[in-house]
């Protein structure tokens, strides 16, 4: 099993999960603009997930269905040393609260989704 960030993050760049990874597996693209992980390289530690202020990480079985698709997205091929993050950076100007991401789940998909087991918030 590995991590999956899902389209919480997109928009956002928040890196708090960054700092707390020993393996380093976290990688930034720029279309859409977000954080993803590498299934290769994640250990499964769990230290990223209540670290993530818009509840974006989730471990891969815990993945709503709404958001299966971001499986497929958090892809090795994508991760590169060019795009490895290793250190926090500053979020992207007008990032998502996790009401504001909450708010836009209820409007797209009519409900909230279930926020991953171990998330701080």
């Amino acid at each position: 099993m590995t991590y999956i960030v899902t389209e919480r993050c997109v928009g956002s760049r928040y890196t708090e999960c960054v700092a707390d990874c020993p393996v380093d597996c976290f990688y930034e693209l720029q279309d859409p603009h977000m954080l993803i992980i590498n299934p290769d390289e994640c250990i499964d530690c769990d230290a990223c997930v209540p670290l993530c202020p818009v509840n974006a990480i989730y471990p891969e079985a815990e993945v709503p269905d709404e958001h299966a698709e971001w499986v497929e997205k958090n892809d090795a091929s994508l991760c590169t040393d060019d795009n490895r993050i290793t250190d926090t950076l500053a979020e992207l100007d007008g990032a998502l609260t996790i009401d504001e991401v909450r708010q836009k789940e209820e409007e797209k998909f009519g409900y909230a989704l279930t926020d991953p087991s171990g998330a701080a918030h």
